[in-house]
């Protein structure tokens, strides 16, 4: 749980600086001497605390003999804070924007020379967050889909999030495949959910086929217009970790047409040998 002093450390203050600044907010007006008794930092140093606090904004010197000192108002501390980093942010830009052509005429040359002799490759994979980025691409790939569309589920508990996009799927007249978790392998309530899902897909999309793998799938994911001259296709997958939370997962997306082609055949494979057309 983030609390309120936690401010003091991300603009930058140090322990002293921001016990100091602590105890004046709580004290009001005081002297260096009585700042540094009431906070036991060392004398010989309580004045360049204070000095720097006054650098940056966040107290008042009010003169005197002796001199005391005095903090703004909470609200005039973070607007000085933020004005400050803004400050210290055009500075640091200003001086990177000046070294830009020397940089760039140093170090462009030899980017561009190491460069040359390689090849370029696909990236094999990327990843996005589980929940909504992952719906999001595979609400995608549904658009892509031109031909099949392979989806291997436990309960298929998105459906409602994607369903738009497979209903256009199916109206384009793309062939698709739904590879439930038999209902025995699930918790009762992820069963419940998945008979549920089944219901809707049958009642709406009836051109879609379902079949119930009766052996455990260790990834989850979807598969569109595979080639098996490995020259096509797209996935996204999910592994099987029964132990991490959502929240905490990712999902793997890929265009590589050679590893879309094998993840077609095991499909292929658990949809002819190892599925049931009933759930029950």
């Amino acid at each position: 749980m983030t609390e309120a002093s936690d401010v003091f450390d991300r603009v930058g203050l140090t322990e002293y600086e921001t016990t100091a600044i602590e105890r004046l907010l709580a004290l009001g007006r005081t002297t260096a001497p009585n700042l540094a008794e009431a906070t036991g930092i060392p004398k010989a140093r309580i004045y360049g605390v204070l000095e720097s606090l006054a650098d940056r904004g966040f107290i008042k010197v009010i003169p005197g003999r002796p001199k005391e000192y005095q903090p703004k108002a909470p609200e005039e501390i973070l607007d000085r804070a933020i004005e400050n980093s803004r400050q210290s942010y055009e500075a640091f830009a200003t001086d990177v924007e000046a070294n830009r052509d020397a940089f760039l005429a140093e170090y462009g040359p030899q980017f561009e020379r190491a460069s040359e002799d390689i090849s370029p490759t696909a990236e094999l994979f990327h990843v996005v967050d589980v929940g909504e980025p992952s719906e999001r691409e595979t609400r995608r790939l549904y658009g892509d889909a031109e031909e099949t569309l392979g989806i291997i589920t436990n309960s298929f508990a998105y459906l409602d999030s994607v369903e738009g996009a497979l209903g256009a799927a199916v109206e384009r007249g793309v062939d698709v495949s739904v590879l439930f978790l038999h209902p025995d392998k699930l918790p009762p309530e992820k069963a419940a959910v998945q008979a549920e899902m089944v219901e809707q897909l049958e009642s709406e999309f009836p051109e879609v086929g379902v079949r119930f793998s009766t052996e455990k799938l260790p990834w989850r994911g979807t598969l569109v217009d595979p080639s098996m001259d490995y020259d096509s296709g797209e996935a996204i997958l999910l592994v099987e970790e029964p132990d991490v939370p959502n929240h905490m997962r990712q999902a793997a997306l890929t265009e590589n047409g050679s590893f879309v082609a094998g993840m077609k055949r095991y499909f292929d494979l658990v949809w002819r040998y190892e599925s049931e057309t009933r759930s029950v």
